[in-house]
């Protein structure tokens, strides 16, 4: 068997640990947890994404117009997030 290192944020390894069965080694249980995943792993079923940044509201429909991909139309222009204060 090949050795691997894997570096896990504090929280993984939290819940790795909260999963080991008995007497389980920890790398026992992190192989049997990957691979419980990867058979549940049903992707036909996935969201085509995952928001994962805090923004304006309409963030995620107007996303490649705030980074400049697409242009803003008539009467669109990008709205004030909640830590920005409104003129006047």
């Amino acid at each position: 068997m090949t050795r691997r290192t894997i570096y896990l944020p504090d929280r993984i390894e939290e819940l790795v640990r909260e999963h080991q069965l008995g007497d389980e080694s920890f790398s026992a249980t992190v192989v049997r947890l990957i691979e419980l995943g990867a058979l549940d792993d049903e992707r036909e079923n996935w969201p085509e994404y995952i928001g994962s940044i805090e923004g304006p509201g309409d963030w995620g429909i107007n996303f490649e117009k705030y980074i400049g991909l697409k242009p803003w139309g008539p009467g669109e222009g990008p709205k004030r997030g909640p830590s920005e204060k409104n003129p006047g």
